[in-house]
């Protein structure tokens, strides 16, 4: 019930956002809102935007911003006795959570988020889904999430184990989604986050290797490279959840080649490697209910407006410089793999994400 009321609540801010309404000047800020309830939110925007993303910046803090909003809302049982979802408890009981092995590198993040949302009055449930809206705007074809505020903070801790490991099974993957109440297709979904992720912390000795050959644009690159076939042991030999990948430069998690493999999701898999659109109407729908997990939205304000609008990234899907058709392992027994233009030039080296 509580999603089906989040998908209507959704619905009306798109209504809201795509109609004319009178809006009010915010006070000390440049800002207008149609909610005047939202206008302190714009406050955080631009303080986050400057001093936490670099002046909007799809960069590394933009990945972790990402990251973090999946770990703590991730932490949820439909059946109970686990945590409380999206509701803070990886930064308010960061002492216990930051220590579990799948949530290591995430402090770098969550440190300053306490700190933006003590210094704006903000609960820590909401500054992590506004900071994983906010990134993902500030990449090149982005989804414009929608942000609902109101989280009270967490008042349990959330038990170790609630995260998927990326060594993990496609079976122990899906069970420990499906008890947090997604299906296969809305985890492929939620992956689409891969392709502006970069490595730091499966494999220490490549920091900063991305996912994907473009990892500042959010784009449906990782859904083609991780089908293709693999050439290259990254770093100092293949560690833990990781696999061959297919471009020197890139890293290939075990997890995404497994998924991109199995009868049950290599179909919606392939299904975003040509269609940028399908990809973000479906994440931006796994998110959106991510992002309220354990929360009553009954209790929670819609300032969806405050989000910014991303920038287009009209670079179409391609193979990248050196592949062929033929190198792609195509998975989906019911349609085969699109053609996809090949970018020209020679195979190409994969610069890593530069620290900042």
């Amino acid at each position: 019930m509580a999603f089906k009321t989040l998908a209507f609540l959704v619905a009306i801010a798109s209504v809201v956002l795509a109609t004319p309404m009178k809006r009010t000047a915010c006070p000390n800020s440049k800002h207008t809102a149609v909610n005047a309830a939202c206008c302190t939110w714009f406050d955080v925007l631009d303080d986050m935007q400057a001093n936490l993303f670099d002046g909007a910046e799809c960069g590394e803090e933009a990945h972790s911003a990402l990251r973090i909003a999946f770990h703590d809302a991730i932490g949820f049982s439909t059946k109970g006795g686990k945590g409380g979802g999206a509701d803070s408890s990886i930064i308010a009981n960061g002492a216990v959570e930051l220590e579990f092995a799948a949530n290591a590198g995430i402090d770098d993040i969550a440190g300053p988020l306490k700190d933006l949302a003590d210094a704006h009055g903000k609960t820590y449930g909401d500054i992590i889904q506004f900071s994983a809206a906010v990134a993902v705007a500030d990449c090149a074809g982005g989804a414009r999430l929608p942000f609902l505020a109101g989280r009270p903070n967490a008042t349990k801790i959330t038990p170790d184990g609630t995260v998927p490991d990326p060594f993990n099974t496609v079976d122990v993957i899906l069970a420990r989604m499906a008890d947090a109440g997604f299906s296969p297709d809305e985890l492929i979904a939620l992956l689409a986050s891969h392709s502006i992720a970069a490595a730091d912390q499966i494999d220490t000795t490549i920091p900063g290797t991305p996912f994907d050959s473009t990892p500042a644009v959010f784009d449906t690159q990782v859904f083609v490279e991780v089908l293709l076939n693999a050439i290259h042991i990254p770093g100092a030999g293949l560690q833990k959840g990781e696999v061959r990948a297919p471009l020197v430069g890139l890293m290939r998690l075990q997890s995404d080649f497994a998924l991109s493999r199995d009868a049950r999701t290599a179909c919606t898999w392939q299904s975003f490697a040509n269609s940028p659109k399908l990809m973000n109407q479906k994440f931006s729908k796994a998110m959106a209910k991510l992002a309220v997990l354990g929360q009553n939205v009954k209790h929670l304000t819609d300032c969806s407006e405050v989000i910014p609008t991303p920038a287009a990234n009209n670079v179409p899907p391609f193979l990248p410089a050196g592949k062929h058709q033929s190198d792609i392992a195509g998975s989906c027994a019911a349609t085969p793999f699109p053609s996809l233009p090949i970018q020209p030039g020679p195979q190409q080296t994969i610069a890593p994400v530069p620290p900042s």
